[in-house]
């Protein structure tokens, strides 16, 4: 079976393991790109997008666990 392009706000709250809302509230902030398609507006995320945003979530963490790392006074 071909993946999927397009991924429902549902399904990609299945792959990050967050709630349906949560995913919706990405979506409306712009934090992770989406588009409306059909007559009722029903958002998708391209799974090339998704793989993108995680990964940026990835170097975003380390960044912060870098800079927490140099901050903290050795004991």
């Amino acid at each position: 079976m071909a993946e999927r392009r397009f991924l429902t706000l549902a399904d990609v709250a299945e792959v990050l393991n967050i709630s349906s809302s949560q995913t919706y509230a990405l979506v409306r902030s712009g934090e992770l790109p989406a588009i409306q398609v059909g007559g009722r507006g029903q958002w998708r995320v391209e799974t090339r997008v998704l793989e993108e945003y995680i990964a940026k979530a990835y170097e975003k963490t380390a960044s912060a666990l870098r800079n927490d790392a140099e901050s903290t006074p050795i004991l």
